[in-house]
């Protein structure tokens, strides 16, 4: 077995356990052609998408939706169950018809982000951000009781459902090793060298999915590491980068890649398969932002082809890309019309097709913004469940 990456080493329980080497590896990672070329397009890729957002007519608004997406995703790889429709119902207090507790952790996540992003003002990127991220990620939730925020005391493993520890797919460092590495690893990132940014976040997230830090929450943990690392190096001006929806499609590849790295140091393949990754999502979060931008323009020539034309019709256009479900009551409260502007508004919105009711309610009736919901959506529906 190569050492590069590290080694595993029999434990007084035997079994043996994984011992991290310190970033960076040695040998230093190769630079061939493949890897100059990929890393070239993926900082490319990643230049036009940080771009793009200055010229959609709400950024922000854009980012709340597209951080919704990555929660969803991210959750799903940890086996979570949600729609966007289930979360956007959730957060408009209409009692979704999936479980709630299924959906609070796709909250958690997207309160995790922002309130990562929020600190990144005040704390560099550290173990301290790291605890406090991660108690805002299960406070709540089924992993609540996995003590939220601290490293692990116990030792964990990664194995089929049911599988015990000697029986395990592979077993992270044991407890005591826990602080130690995740000293070093705090170290490497906040460490200056010439490592391009992209490739020492490729490391820095094998790194901590290797050491498994905490009893729950590791993957979801990891993938915001990536965000807000970029965001922090500025290589980011909003977060809007998210490997999600790339790792889940290639997810038995993503697992086989990083078990390479400990099994045989084969950082190169893995560095590829990030940088691929970068690429790929960033390409189609621009196509999703140059969408919704056309989709915007779309509506517009809607209402006028259907004689809405008035200026609160426009507005309402405004206000969906903010609350894509809505209700008559939060029309009258934002635009400042009356309740017979406002239903007429509603109605004549339903059947030209940019609205649909979902409560099947008489009363207090709630809508959605079916197309840009769909268009968000894209990559969350398919049955890739499981951890």
């Amino acid at each position: 077995m190569n050492t590069r990456a590290g080694k595993f080493v029999l434990q007084s329980g035997g079994y043996r356990a994984f011992i991290p080497t310190t970033l960076p590896p040695d040998p230093p990672v190769q630079y061939d052609e493949e890897m100059q070329s990929l890393l070239s397009k993926a900082d490319r890729d990643l230049a036009r998408l940080d771009g793009i957002t200055m010229v959609l007519p709400n950024p922000d608004l854009f980012i709340a939706m597209y951080v919704k997406k990555e929660a969803l995703l991210s959750s799903q790889i940890e086996g979570t169950q949600a729609s966007l429709e289930g979360v956007l119902e959730f957060e408009a207090d209409l009692t979704p018809k999936e479980d709630v507790n299924e959906i609070k952790e796709v909250i958690n996540y997207i309160k995790a982000l922002n309130y990562g992003m929020g600190r990144l003002n005040e704390l560099p990127m550290s173990l301290q951000l790291i605890r406090e991220i991660h108690e805002n990620l299960l406070e709540g939730t089924r992993g609540a009781s996995l003590f939220p925020g601290e490293f692990r005391k116990f030792q964990n493993y990664i194995g089929a459902p049911g599988a015990t520890l000697h029986e395990a797919i592979f077993v992270p460092p044991p407890p005591e090793m826990v602080i130690p590495t995740m000293e070093e690893l705090e170290k490497f990132f906040q460490s200056k060298d010439n490592i391009p940014p992209l490739v020492k976040i490729s490391l820095i997230h094998a790194q901590f999915e290797t050491i498994h830090p905490f009893l729950d929450g590791n993957g979801r943990m990891g993938r915001l590491l990536i965000t807000f690392y970029l965001f922090w190096k500025g290589i980011l001006s909003k977060p809007l980068l998210y490997l999600s929806f790339y790792l889940k499609k290639n997810r038995a590849q993503y697992y086989d890649l990083l078990m390479n790295v400990r099994t045989e140091g084969a950082w190169e393949d893995w560095i590829r398969f990030f940088l691929m990754g970068v690429s790929e999502t960033s390409q189609e979060a621009a196509n999703t932002a140059r969408e919704i931008i056309k989709l915007k323009d779309n509506l517009i020539t809607r209402l006028y082809e259907n004689s809405v034309s008035s200026v609160y019709a426009v507005k309402l256009i405004d206000l969906l890309f903010e609350m894509p479900v809505i209700s008559n009551k939060n029309v009258v409260e934002r635009l400042r019309v009356s309740n017979v502007t406002s239903n007429e508004l509603v109605r004549r919105f339903v059947d030209i097709g940019i609205l649909r009711e979902i409560t099947g309610k008489k009363r207090y009736k709630r809508y959605i913004f079916t197309d840009y919901v769909e268009i968000i959506a894209r990559g969350t529906r398919d049955e890739l469940q499981g951890d």
